[in-house]
């Protein structure tokens, strides 16, 4: 069902979409075998010897990884690390992450060309040179292990051959008889033990192996077991440094004010009273509004919230979201789509009966990231050079946006990777990082640490698109479906990676793929099935959020499927499995999570149970919520039973931790979740206005993991999609209201 078109590389198609930006080695086993210190890794960080580009050993024995990844709570640091140890023979007791600089050899664009239908085109050779040439490092897209579960254990069984080659010359026995095991080379014939800080500084010299054999994983002693994450001990003590945490001699401290029209300007501001204030240094003009500098942050918190200034509106002072939703339903209707997936007859099918079929229409709202730790940048000017402390999803992206607002070059900017309080998509954007070196610039030679309040991070955060939906089907009670056809707009994230520019303001219609995967590769038996996407384009600025475009897709296409099972009268999961029957993976987590949700079983009056079963990152989710809805409309969601099939898993333990943390996420989205602009200004402000899931409104979540090894697949994000439409079709269950949008918060529930 996947178009047969071919791509055509023009610039245009440069523009790639930035709901599919992750991380994932498009790297060879070539870069693996170059010589120790060519990566930067040997002169980086802790001293020691580099075997390779990801594996560094000190004579003390202690193990030292490259984890080129960003860890915003997912536990990839651990996971590169297993996959690396299995090789290797070391415990991870014995290991220390770091992140390594910024190098070509880590380049990582494998959610780039994820997905993509290379249909016999070089379009996806092609992106991946132009990532290779721009150093592109990424993390998201829950495409970590996805990538790495092909490089790093050859990097572990290359340092391991390495080791064992220097301790048999040492010996002068065959390499053959010498084997690895806990951090030692052994020869077992002559008993005689060496440890890998013995070995390691005549092993960096040794030539890398032109072949390497893996372990059997019948034999992994890590990979596959829960293990305790790396990074949590500092985390429990407060060791750990987030970007907030940065403390630099000399510092001084930002705080902003920003202009809240988008496309607005700064026509003036009270800049003499400003200027007086006690411990104000400067007062700087920066992308899209006012930072004050101060030598502390109160000092400049408390000078900005004096600012008295006046914007101009750049003509977007009478948008609403209001007007934006009639727009976008109106384009929904009579658009001319971008994207087209499947047979045009379904169409055909539909026009010509108006009997025994569904239709309707869904809609979602804009939504805010509010990661824990607000947007914040630490960066330090000193001429032609500048150094940036911060927590990103893309260190090549902090670099741009550091250069463009320091005027230097990109490789002229050095990175010191912090730990981040929640990524979601919105530390991959680097509007706030442009900001920091713009004041660090005007206040040269001292390093400007940059906070936003809570205030400008809900305001003036790059949100999830609003997005509207027109499904249509003819369905009976014992076949396929017979057609279906879906129209999906919503504005596309996209960013030109060839000017190295943030696209998000402007997008002129670039073919998003990744917005269409949870659709176009519809897992129901349907006998004519077709798909179009449209493109809107709003002065709203929108990014990447946890699980992009399958967040949309997820409740559209759960929901009509549950609307369909009504329709001819089936139980939502035996209509599901009848359609499934030929999609394996998806039937398997959809009956194993009906079973442990005992789907059937009577619930009390006011009690309902729906189910979401849904594919993405190359996983497999099925979600079953259970919800009571009170005589005074109050909803509560009272279990959430979770079903992932990600293939190979590395540490369950974190799996099951990202299953718990993706529903979470969600369930605040699907309970209160919108940003709403009024008058060009969007009206949410903080968390009052913005809530988020409390302590008494958590459900009870349990979660199976079925490790079938058919593929490998993400877990950060895939357990968010199914949650929403779980939780609206378990409200049908219980009351008869079929819910088309969100956030249930705006529904009222009284007498349904």
């Amino acid at each position: 069902m996947v178009s047969d078109k071919a791509l055509k590389i023009t610039k245009r198609a440069l523009l790639f979409g930035g709901a599919a930006v992750g991380g994932g080695l498009v790297i060879g086993y070539a870069y693996l075998r170059e010589k120790p210190g060519t990566a930067g890794f040997e002169s980086h960080g802790t001293p020691g010897y580099a075997l390779n580009a990801w594996v560094k050993i000190t004579p003390e024995n202690d193990v030292i990884v490259a984890v080129p990844r960003s860890e915003m709570g997912q536990g990839v640091y651990t996971s590169v690390a297993m996959l690396i140890c299995e090789e290797l023979e070391v415990d991870l007791a014995n290991v220390t992450v770091e992140y390594p600089a910024l190098d070509g050899k880590y380049i990582n664009g494998f959610a780039i060309t994820d997905g993509m239908d290379a249909g016999g085109t070089v379009l996806p050779w092609l992106i991946t040179r132009i990532v290779a040439k721009l150093k592109m490092i990424v993390t998201g897209g829950s495409s970590t292990i996805r990538g790495d579960i092909y490089t790093m254990p050859k990097a572990g069984a290359m340092a391991r051959e390495m080791l064992i080659a220097e301790a048999a010359g040492r010996w002068n026995v065959p390499a053959g008889e010498c084997r690895a095991e806990s951090g030692e080379v052994r020869h077992d014939a002559s008993g005689r033990r060496a440890i890998y800080g013995d070995l390691a500084d005549g092993a960096a010299l040794r030539d890398a192996p032109s072949e390497i054999s893996l372990k059997d994983p019948s034999t992994y002693r890590l990979v596959g077991k829960p293990v305790p994450r790396l990074d949590v001990p500092s985390k429990v003590t407060g060791e750990a440094e987030f970007g907030v945490d940065v403390s630099l001699p000399d510092m001084l401290y930002a705080a902003i004010k920003q202009c809240p029209y988008y496309g607005g300007a700064l026509v003036s501001y009270n800049e003499a009273d400003i200027q007086a204030r006690p411990g104000v240094v400067q007062v700087v003009e920066v992308d899209k509004g006012l930072v004050v500098v101060a030598e502390t942050y109160w000092q400049a918190k408390t000078a900005v919230d004096a600012l008295e200034a006046a914007w101009d509106d750049g003509g977007n002072g009478d948008v609403s979201t209001d007007d934006i939703l009639q727009d976008a339903l109106s384009q929904l209707e009579t658009g001319e789509a971008v994207a087209i997936v499947g047979d045009r007859g379904a169409l055909e099918i539909l026009d010509a009966s108006a009997d025994d079929g569904v239709d309707a229409v869904y809609t979602l709202p804009y939504l805010a990231h509010t990661c824990m730790e607000p947007m914040n940048c630490t960066v330090l000017v000193n001429g032609e050079r500048a150094e940036v402390w911060a927590g990103t999803q893309s260190p090549t992206m902090i670099a741009w946006g550091v250069a463009r607002g320091a005027g230097v070059e990109s490789d002229a900017v050095d990175l010191h990777m912090t730990y981040m309080g929640g990524g979601f998509g919105r530390r991959i954007e680097f509007d706030y990082i442009v900001q920091a070196a713009q004041a660090a610039r005007a206040v040269e030679g001292r390093p400007v640490k940059l906070i936003w309040s809570r205030e400008e991070d809900v305001a003036h955060d790059v949100f999830r698109p609003l997005a509207v939906a027109h499904f249509r089907a003819k369905a009976s009670k014992d076949g396929p479906i017979d057609a279906m056809s879906a129209r999906v707009a919503l504005q596309s994230v996209n960013y030109d990676f060839t000017q190295r520019t943030d696209l998000s303001f402007g997008i002129d219609g670039a073919t998003d793929r990744a917005s269409t995967d949870g659709l176009r590769e519809w897992p129901y038996a349907t006998s004519q099935y077709h798909l179009e996407n449209l493109w809107l384009q709003f002065p709203v600025a929108v990014g990447n959020w946890r699980s992009v475009g399958h967040s949309h897709n997820a409740f559209f296409k759960e929901s009509f499927v549950d609307e369909l099972a009504h329709h001819v009268g089936e139980d939502p999961v035996e209509y599901r499995r009848r359609l499934l029957k030929d999609s394996p993976q998806h039937l398997a987590v959809l009956e194993l999570a009906a079973e442990k949700a005992g789907w059937g079983t009577p619930l009390g009056a006011g009690r309902g149970r729906g189910i979401a079963v849904h594919e993405s990152f190359d996983a497999f989710v099925a979600e079953v919520a259970e919800v009571s809805i009170s005589a005074r409309g109050e909803l509560s969601v009272d279990r959430v039973v979770c079903v992932i099939d990600c293939g190979t898993v590395v540490n369950p333990d974190t799996v099951v931790a990202q299953m718990e943390s993706g529903i979470v996420y969600g369930l605040s989205a699907v309970l209160f979740g919108e940003i709403t602009i009024e008058n060009g200004q969007v009206v949410q402000q903080n968390f009052p206005d913005y809530d988020a899931v409390r302590l008494r409104e958590m459900p009870e979540i349990e979660t199976y993991v079925l490790a079938s090894g058919t593929q490998v697949g993400g877990a950060g994000e895939p357990s968010t999609p199914p949650l929403a439409p779980a939780i609206t079709n378990a409200i049908f269950n219980a009351t008869g209201k079929r819910l088309r949008s969100l956030p249930i918060g705006n529904v009222d529930l009284v007498g349904v």
